[in-house]
């Protein structure tokens, strides 16, 4: 605000319940380090009423011989530090502190600070496993279901909704077992079509079709003392799956066109997003594999049932994202962060990475504002009582009616729903052959 310019109280009012609404608990600094504005929430994060005109560095820094927050506001740097908690002097309850100089570099305006507990409630109990992350009770019971069946060789079924990081839980398994030093193997059963996953899988010989001009290792050999991860496992062709069962049984493999078996020692770590035991009766899969494969069964719970992961990952995200720049994001917006909370998240966590990284290309600054969001976030149509309402519904009209929403707002486009979903185009089409949807219209 300018200087001597004396606003009326309904619109300093105003102005700070924008500000916090967009940053949060913050301070906007003139271009003497002195507080102009500060928000309710900074004033209850440090514990007193902060006065307009105050020193900031003397309020954040104290009487500290060491003050490198005073030192990078005075040299109009962006910087952030986590300092004592000024209003009890407790060491142990510190908040961070990030600074984000305005205006150019020829003539700064001020700076704006944002400040929050150093230890963010979100990352309270959060615990990480091979590259994945939570505060779930749910997902840590299955980090130590993970961890107890590593060093087992009994194949493990993991069931979860696409997006929700099934093959991380099987890289995990495979990280954390003896098999760690052989090699992985990862084949999605549903992205290809019957004879071509046969050679995949299987392998050929030379001459056993046309193009075959040598003998190729498919991946059982391939993963050879290693584990093979199977994903999608209940879209495989049942001609396949007798094939699949034999090298269950016999630990050989027969490529296509071949007349000897191959040895092979491998690990098995399936996945799907649907039931076997109901396939089973609907006559799609085999009950004999579906026993071999399901020896232990693992769960995945989807993000909708980890609500409290959402802030979580999405720091982890931004975290990851900041690192390759060049945008830097310092902080969520309140608005944002309410947006995200309320999402159900149809695509998991891979919906929830692709909303960071569309954010980071959209947007522009420090503040993660809801504009930098996808438009299905804030279209009414996605709003969270749309998706309450729907929560009672069986599952596959829920999944149809989200799939019909995303191609209307994608005109069509099958590829752009996909992405809309936070799925890929083949999974989209999968389902919406599964859900029996016309393709009418997509393109």
């Amino acid at each position: 605000m300018a200087k001597g310019v004396e606003r009326p109280a309904g619109e300093v009012s105003s102005i700070k319940a924008a500000v916090e609404e967009v940053c949060g608990a913050a301070m906007v600094l003139d271009s003497e380090l002195r507080v102009v504005l500060v928000t309710p929430l900074a004033e209850a994060l440090l514990g007193f009423p902060v006065s307009l005109g105050a020193s900031a560095p003397r309020l954040i820094c104290g009487q500290s011989t060491y003050r490198p927050m005073a030192e990078a506001l005075a040299a109009g740097r962006a910087s952030q530090a986590v300092i004592p908690r000024p209003a009890d002097g407790d060491a142990h309850r510190e908040i961070r502190v990030r600074s984000v100089p305005l205006g150019s570099l020829r003539s700064r305006a001020g700076s704006l600070l944002f400040l929050e507990e150093a230890s963010g409630a979100a990352a309270e109990g959060a615990v990480e496993l091979l590259g994945m992350a939570t505060a779930d009770a749910g997902m840590k019971q299955m980090f130590r279901i993970l961890q107890r069946v590593a060093d087992s060789d009994a194949p493990v079924l993991v069931r979860g909704e696409t997006g929700a990081g099934k093959e991380l839980v099987a890289s995990a398994i495979h990280a954390l077992s003896t098999r760690s030093k052989g090699p992985f193997r990862a084949i999605n059963c549903a992205a290809l079509p019957a004879n071509l996953l046969e050679s995949e899988l299987f392998g050929h010989a030379r001459g056993a079709f046309t193009g075959a001009v040598k003998d190729t290792a498919g991946h059982f050999q391939l993963a050879h003392k290693g584990t093979l991860f199977l994903d999608e496992v209940a879209d495989m062709p049942l001609e396949l799956q007798a094939k699949l069962l034999r090298v269950l049984e016999t630990h050989t493999v027969l490529p296509v066109g071949a007349r000897e078996p191959i040895p092979v020692d491998v690990r098995i770590v399936s996945a799907t997003h649907r039931s076997l035991r109901q396939d089973v009766e609907l006559g799609r899969f085999r009950a004999d594999l579906m026993f071999r494969l399901r020896v232990i069964p693992v769960f995945l719970p989807p993000l909708r049932a980890r609500k409290g992961d959402v802030a979580l990952l999405t720091q982890r995200f931004i975290d990851e994202r900041n690192a390759r720049g060049p945008r830097r994001i310092e902080r969520i917006a309140p608005a944002t962060a309410r947006i995200l909370a309320a999402h159900d998240w149809p695509g998991n966590v891979r919906e929830l990475r692709n909303v960071v990284e569309y954010a980071f290309v959209i947007g522009e600054g420090p503040i993660f504002a809801p504009t930098d969001l996808p438009p299905e976030l804030l279209d009414p149509k996605f709003s969270s009582d749309d998706s309450a309402a729907v929560v009672a519904e069986p599952a596959a009209a829920t999944e149809a009616a989200r799939i019909r929403r995303a191609l209307e707002r994608s005109a069509g486009s099958r590829e752009r729903a996909a992405k809309v979903l936070g799925i890929s185009r083949v999974t989209l089409w999968r389902r919406m052959k599964d859900l029996g949807l016309s393709d009418e219209g997509a393109l």
